[in-house]
């Protein structure tokens, strides 16, 4: 194949049979979008008019080919000199399945994007979660009193995320907690977390087992003001009852003294 010819518009027949016999691949009723994405990818521009075309317009690829891919036939354009983006391809045995990956996939590009972003990353695996569940419990024991067992409190809801992890692999989440808790004792275990693979506890910065650090805090900040909004909607109420109650009693007292 010479090249290739792409338009928004309908091919004439005619023009379709000469542009075959010279080994040009031509693709007719091309979106806006994806003519503009191409022309950015192999350095080529849109022309508007024909006799206008000049061969510094022309972009370049490595391979320009067709496919059948289901029911459908797509055109594959690959090796592109300025190509800054790809196009993934999912595929499904139902719609169902399909809408799964897509929505699976997004998730995961927008993981990589906030980690690229951020340039910090913490370990998976509820690694992460245990060790903050581990300071917070030797912070708890310094500061003594009532908010020592709010901050124990706390660090037990952090390390859910471990919990929740055992439950969804099929393990029992006490022994794998207690396992994750004997692991981080020192140190060293500070990147130990659950392979769901095989519910093993390892390292996970060895395994490439990694999440952004602005997930986690934000998932940590997320359920701390959702639990104090519900701590002081519960204090209002509770203040609202006290008030309701003290108001009868002092009315029945006036009632008395008449």
């Amino acid at each position: 194949m010479r090249g290739s010819f792409w338009i928004r518009k309908g091919i004439d027949d005619m023009a379709q049979h000469f542009l075959a016999k010279a080994g040009i691949y031509a693709v007719r009723r091309v979106k806006k979008s994806d003519m503009e994405k191409l022309a950015k990818a192999t350095g080529g521009k849109i022309v508007n008019n024909i006799k206008e075309f000049t061969s510094e317009d022309l972009g370049k690829a490595e391979r320009v080919y067709q496919e059948k891919v289901g029911d459908e036939n797509m055109t594959f354009v690959e090796g592109c000199p300025g190509a800054r983006s790809v196009s993934v391809l999912l595929r499904g045995g139902s719609e169902h399945v399909v809408e799964e990956l897509e929505r699976s996939f997004h998730d995961a590009i927008g993981v990589v994007g906030v980690a690229l972003e951020d340039g910090y990353v913490t370990p998976g695996g509820g690694a992460a979660a245990v060790e903050i569940a581990r300071e917070l419990r030797k912070y708890a024991v310094d500061v003594g009193g009532r908010q020592q067992m709010a901050i124990e409190a706390f660090a037990d809801a952090v390390e859910i995320v471990p919990k929740t992890l055992a439950e969804n692999a099929g393990l029992d989440p006490i022994d794998t907690l207690i396992e994750l808790r004997d692991a981080h004792k020192d140190e060293k275990g500070k990147w130990m977390g659950l392979n769901v693979m095989n519910g093993k506890i390892e390292d996970m910065w060895k395994l490439n087992v990694l999440e952004p650090l602005r997930v986690g805090r934000q998932a940590i900040l997320g359920a701390t003001e959702a639990a104090g909004m519900i701590l002081r909607i519960d204090d209002i109420i509770a203040a609202k009852k006290g008030e309701s109650k003290g108001g009868e009693e002092g009315g029945k007292s006036g009632d008395e003294e008449e």
